[in-house]
């Protein structure tokens, strides 16, 4: 495995990290500028998009995301992860708790400084 390779993956686990323990400043060093997040039935966004949207969902739920990487792909600047995730998501109080289950499809793009970066994020996670 190579060292980009490796620091894809350092990343993929760093961001999973940052989403469960609810930290969007992390998130928010580990993306892009022009990131571009696609998820089913809704339109695509950017940054101030899922600032507003992980804010807005922390505040009423509680989620736990596992991530298993099952492909990294690292071509020059610019790397893909595919990846099999699973959220668990429970409402503070009543304990209602749902589960989605998808695929996820990240692209990353090498930063001047050597960091990888998400760049763009789609994913098909669903109750399941």
């Amino acid at each position: 495995m190579g060292s980009d390779e490796q620091e894809i993956r350092e990343v993929h686990s760093t961001w999973l990290g940052a989403v469960n323990d609810g930290n969007l400043a992390r998130l928010l060093t580990l993306m892009a500028d022009d990131a571009v997040f696609l998820g089913p039935g809704q339109a695509p966004f950017g940054r101030d998009g899922f600032s507003a949207n992980f804010s807005a969902a922390r505040q009423r739920i509680r989620f736990l995301c596992t991530s298993e990487l099952e492909e990294v792909v690292v071509v020059g600047a610019v790397a893909y992860t595919r990846s099999r995730d699973t959220l668990s998501v429970t409402r503070p109080g009543s304990g209602e708790r749902t589960r989605l289950a998808g695929h996820r499809i990240t692209i990353y793009r090498k930063q001047a400084d050597g960091r990888w970066l998400l760049a763009r994020d789609a994913h098909t996670l669903s109750p399941g």
